[in-house]
């Protein structure tokens, strides 16, 4: 194993809107919520999807770190790219060597986790997490409070497949990226930058939404693309051929 992206998470003004729209549009239950954030000043709501999950947090009180985020890049959106590794060791030791700051660290007997100062990667906050006994693709996953084949969600989004990272130079972004998470720089078939992860892949692209630098998409594997559209056509959700756009994400149905 080298990385695998095990989690993404999003911030939202409220909470509770999001989590109607992914089930209605989605198929997405919530499988967990972990009352542990409450004292970060947020809330959350996890969905499993595929080996991973998809989470969404939301500020509770004034002051917080996603709040000010939301107010930076205007809206809801993207928030955090969690990966799976073997050793943190190696990583920790990388990021000094290459000035990127440990934003925040959290120790827990069977997880470790180190989340990566936004301004020292670029465009969101990145996270290098170890999980014992979890080196298995669906193995324990401890942000879950559950092993991940025993939370098996929609049936209709099998998996996150990649994530859309943006910024004004998507170039420069994406050499950090690959900078930081040590794997090497490829072309997708249009020729914009990308990084191949264990079980996804992290593309780069030019930011012209007008909201800067962020976490703005994300690919979904799913068995009815037609079904979701309509779905989402009938909340009223923005659609540009097989792009959603909810919770401030493009999500790319693949």
């Amino acid at each position: 194993m080298n990385l695998r992206m095990r989690q993404i998470c999003l911030v939202a003004r409220e909470l509770d809107p999001v989590v109607e729209t992914f089930r209605e549009v989605f198929g997405l239950e919530v499988c967990h919520r972990d009352p542990g954030v409450g004292k970060y000043g947020l809330e959350n709501a996890l969905f499993a999807v595929g080996n991973g999950f998809l989470e969404v947090v939301a500020p509770v009180r004034d002051g917080t770190t996603a709040g000010r985020y939301l107010e930076r890049r205007g809206g809801d959106g993207g928030y955090m790219v969690i990966t799976q590794c073997a050793d943190l060791a190696p990583r920790r030791a990388h990021c000094e060597a290459v000035s990127v700051r440990v934003a925040n660290e959290i120790r827990h007997a069977d997880y470790q986790e180190l989340q990566l100062h936004p301004r020292d990667v670029g465009a969101a906050m990145l996270s290098f997490s170890r999980q014992e006994g979890g080196e298995a693709a669906d193995g324990a996953w401890h942000p879950a409070a559950s092993r991940a084949t025993s939370t098996r969600g929609s049936v209709v989004v099998e998996a996150m497949s990649g994530a859309e990272l943006q910024g004004d130079d998507a170039e420069r972004l994406a050499r950090r990226w690959s900078e930081v998470t040590e794997l090497p720089l490829g072309r997708d078939d249009h020729g914009r930058p990308l990084i191949a992860l264990d079980d996804a892949r992290l593309r780069f692209v030019t930011a012209t939404d007008g909201r800067g630098e962020g976490l703005a998409g994300l690919d979904l594997d799913c068995t009815d693309p037609a079904s979701v559209l309509a779905r989402a056509t009938a909340r009223g959700l923005p659609i540009q051929d097989s792009t959603v756009l909810a919770c401030g994400i493009r999500f790319h149905l693949v």
